[in-house]
Formats: C-alpha cells, structure tokens, sequence
C-alpha cells in the first residue's frame, strides 16, 4: 500500500470556524479480492504493498501503509494526524487498534496458501502511551506465533519511530479459512 496522506483543508465562508474536511477516495476492492484467491497469501500482500493490486478501503481511510511484508512479519506505518483525534485531544485508541490489528492479520495471511484466507476471533490491545500529531510516524510490527491448520496467534507492537517508545502492543487469535475459491 502507498501512503496515501489525505489533504486537511480548512473551509472558509460555511460551517463552523475552524471547521475542516477531507476527500478520501479507494479503489473498488472485487479485483484485490478475487486476486486473494489465486496468490499465496505473501504474494497477495506484497502485491497490494508495491501498487501492484488496490490499497483496502480502510487503507485509504486511515492512512496506512505497508513497510515490509515477510512470510510471518509485516509491519505497517501512519502518520497520526489531526482527523485521528478523538474530543479530548489525542489520537482515537482505534488508531493504534487498527494498526495492530491489521499488522497481526497481516502476519498471518503472509503464511497462507493460495485461495485461503482467515477472520480476526480476538484481539487483544494495551495502550501505554497517548498519540498525538507531535509523536510523528509510528509503526506497528506484527508477528505470528503461531500458525496450525485452523487456528493462528500473533503479536504486534507499535512504537513511535523518532523515539521507539513503545505506544501500544497486542496480541491475536485468527481462524484460518481454507480454501474460499
């Protein structure tokens, strides 16, 4: 996935003062998909990671972008910027759940075969540190731990990168789906 930054405007002459928005746009995710089912589930990723298949909706939404993808580890990265905010002044904790989550899920995927798939069964998410616009780009590693025939585990952690103060760490259990071609 390419960063894909939204632009923050602000809006003068309507709304209220101060008032912003933001354009996001996605591709329509059927060609990503029906490629999950012909690629290896690494394959598939690094595909989605160079440009060579969509960026997912949530993606775009959040600004996420891959790193790195291995068999077993992929690591994502954001930008925490003003649109993660939630009303008392820092970054909504599904900022850093998202990127835990989707680093684990990730890690998972990456050991799959062809036309095999898995769901998220429980995620588990401590934050020890507020994000704010001021921490800069954070990255969340995800690693699995496990991986049997139909049910994996992995763990993530999520450091802001100028510092690498751990901001937030979790951990996953995933059921694996065999076979959705």
């Amino acid at each position: 996935m390419k960063p894909t930054v939204p632009e923050d405007t602000a809006v003068s002459g309507s709304g209220s003062p101060g008032q912003r928005s933001r354009l996001v746009t996605w591709d329509d995710p059927a060609p990503g998909v029906a490629a999950s089912r012909a690629l290896s589930g690494v394959e598939y990723l690094r595909a989605m990671a160079d440009g060579r298949l969509p960026a997912p909706p949530i993606g775009r939404l959040m600004a996420l972008e891959f790193v790195s993808v291995e068999e077993g580890r992929v690591v994502f990265a954001a930008v925490p910027a003003e649109y993660h905010y939630n009303p008392i002044g820092v970054v909504h904790a599904g900022l850093a759940a998202t990127l835990l989550d989707s680093a684990m899920g990730c890690a998972v995927h990456s050991t799959l075969p062809a036309g095999a798939g898995y769901t998220t069964l429980e995620l588990h998410v401590n934050l020890v540190r507020a994000i704010t616009v001021e921490t800069g780009r954070v990255r969340s590693e995800g690693a699995v731990l496990h991986r049997g025939g139909t049910v994996a585990t992995a763990e993530a952690r999520l450091v802001a990168e100028a510092t690498g103060k751990l901001l937030a760490h979790g951990t996953s259990t995933c059921l694996v789906l065999p076979g959705r071609a």
